[in-house]
């Protein structure tokens, strides 16, 4: 166990009451973990009966408790789990959204009622995932008014600890620009933009960070940020690393912020050393401050999840270990505790939460647990 990479099956829909699980994302705190998703109740659509869904371990993601609903309503679609820890209470913080189960993503994106219709959540765990606040809804503090589409997450968020905003909590987030009257809302996708919410209370109040529009059609390289991941860098810097939704490119773009996410030093530019389809990966950094990236490496194609890492900077990325060499699409990060079984010293592990199957990249979503050894000099 101690050198090579472990993998399971965390959530099976298999007798489950739901037909699929999408859209995982993974925090710890010491040896509690807990893995996030969407269970979707009578298909793989992303509309539809959706509940965010929750299991736990308590030894590091070795053994894990039953599958339990964390937010749910009735006929409504409730997604895209962005769970971060309170660094000062140590609660878990979750933000999601919901809407109405028989609107379609595609609507969402360009009806004049979608500012109503997607809204904006809030809960809180004071006992590591036990127990859960209701959601309280806090839509009008972080979404415009001529936002359709939005999504929080997804994966995990951060808390930052250097500099002037120590303590501010971070959601990387990403909304649709509402066509105008007469303007083509097609193809969707050039009216996606990226942004992020962030609170400087321990996640009891939230507002808007920076927001990155791009709305051109006629521009084949056009940056259409979306589902973006956020880490905090060795100086203090916020790095996103994002979706690029809907490009002709192949691979990632990025962005960094010098004050805590209100701003971007520039927009965003492509990750040339990557290989990705258009999809979401997630992000964390290293303890020797390197950053790993977890997404399918194949363009145009969601398989062969693997990892990227790059320098402290964010910059220098290279491919490091396979994770899957099938179908596979989203995943989440986290730094996991030792493996109790390792007899050799008690490094810590990194783990990949992911989408994953032999047929099908949603299938199941599966826990890979590697030593932080692999990862060394590239992986």
């Amino acid at each position: 166990m101690s050198s090579s990479l472990h993998s399971e099956v965390i959530f099976d829909p298999a007798d489950s009451g739901y037909h699929t699980y999408r859209i995982p994302a993974l925090i710890n705190s010491g040896p509690t973990v807990l893995a996030f998703c969407e269970g979707r109740v009578s298909s793989g659509s992303d509309s539809g009966k959706i509940d965010i869904v929750l299991r736990r371990s308590t030894d590091g993601g070795t053994t894990w408790g039953p599958v339990t609903v964390v937010h749910t309503t009735d006929d409504a679609t409730c997604g895209n789990p962005a769970p971060v820890i309170d660094p000062a209470s140590g609660d878990v913080v979750l933000l999601s959204v919901r809407n109405p189960a028989a609107l379609t993503e595609k609507q969402l994106h360009v009806d004049d009622n979608a500012y109503t219709a997607r809204r904006v959540f809030l809960q809180r765990s004071t006992d590591l995932g036990q127990t859960w606040s209701e959601p309280a809804e806090i839509t009008d503090t972080v979404k415009r008014r001529t936002w359709g589409w939005y999504a929080t997450g997804p994966c995990h968020g951060i808390a930052l600890s250097r500099g002037p905003h120590a303590g501010r909590l971070l959601i990387p987030a990403n909304h649709s620009v509402i066509p105008e009257p007469g303007q083509d809302p097609q193809p969707r996708h050039r009216f996606s933009g990226g942004h992020c919410i962030v609170s400087d209370d321990g996640g009891r109040s939230w507002r808007i960070g920076f927001v990155d529009d791009h709305v051109d059609d006629a521009d084949p390289e056009a940056i259409n940020p979306n589902e973006s991941a956020a880490v905090e860098l060795a100086d203090g810097r916020v790095y996103f690393n994002t979706r690029n939704f809907g490009s002709r490119l192949s691979g990632r773009v990025h962005a960094w912020s010098g004050n805590g996410g209100d701003e971007l030093e520039q927009g965003y530019r492509s990750v040339r050393a990557t290989v990705a389809p258009d999809v979401q990966a997630a992000l964390l950094r290293l303890p020797d401050d390197r950053l790993v990236l977890s997404t399918p490496r194949a363009a145009g194609r969601r398989v062969r999840l693997g990892l990227y890492l790059a320098n402290a900077r964010g910059t220098g990325w290279r491919r490091g270990p396979l994770i899957h060499s099938g179908p596979a699409a989203y995943s989440d990060l986290a730094l996991l505790p030792a493996d109790p079984g390792d007899a050799t010293g008690g490094e810590g592990r990194l783990g990949v939460l992911y989408e994953a199957g032999e047929q099908r990249a949603y299938e199941q979503i599966r826990l890979a647990r590697l030593p932080l050894s692999m990862l060394a000099n590239g992986g």
